[in-house]
């Protein structure tokens, strides 16, 4: 699986593209759906996976549903906790990781050791907890849900720069907090 980090907007979101083989899945079609458009080129959109709903992150999935009504939209309303997804060639486990919203989730590709975390976690940080829908002891039991992750994982945020599962739990503050 091939990932490619498209930078949106005016908050600066990152979305992603996944490729495999002529086909890709979409992560947090922030804004700048021409550009996104552009990265997935003639590969076939599988679906597209929202970490949450946050404007800045779904800023630009119109422009997709406009081109194919039939797309599925994977997020927190039509997925479980736990729940093991294929869709294509690609395969994932669903987290649901509350906290910076009440509808954050986690994509877990478990093969690929990758997670996209949206705005649950950041480099060194973690997603505001004071925005509606917000809960800083929902954030606690979340980062403590992943802590039982490998420590090899790298996390793909959606701001700012990737990061490494195990350089997380020793650099971050907040995981200090719930160990």
């Amino acid at each position: 699986m091939e990932i490619k980090k498209i930078v949106t907007g005016a908050l600066e979101e990152n979305c992603y593209v996944l490729m495999d083989e002529d086909t890709c899945l979409i992560v947090d079609p922030g804004a700048d759906g021409k550009k996104i458009k552009e990265i997935v080129g003639k590969n076939k959109v599988l679906g597209v996976l929202i970490t949450h709903s946050h404007f800045d992150h779904v800023g630009a999935l119109r422009d997709f549903l406009n081109e194919n009504r039939r797309l599925m939209v994977y997020k927190k309303s039509n997925l479980s906790d736990g729940e093991e997804k294929t869709i294509g060639s690609f395969s994932f486990r669903v987290l649901y990781t509350p906290g910076h919203s009440s509808d954050s989730i986690t994509f877990y590709f478990e093969k690929e050791k990758v997670m996209f975390v949206g705005d649950f976690l950041f480099k060194e940080s973690i997603g505001r907890c004071d925005l509606p829908t917000g809960d800083e002891q929902e954030m606690k039991t979340s980062l403590k849900k992943i802590l039982e992750y490998p420590d090899d994982i790298i996390l793909y945020s959606g701001h700012g720069e990737d990061s490494v599962l195990g350089e997380e739990k020793k650099n971050n503050p907040y995981f200090a907090e719930v160990k």
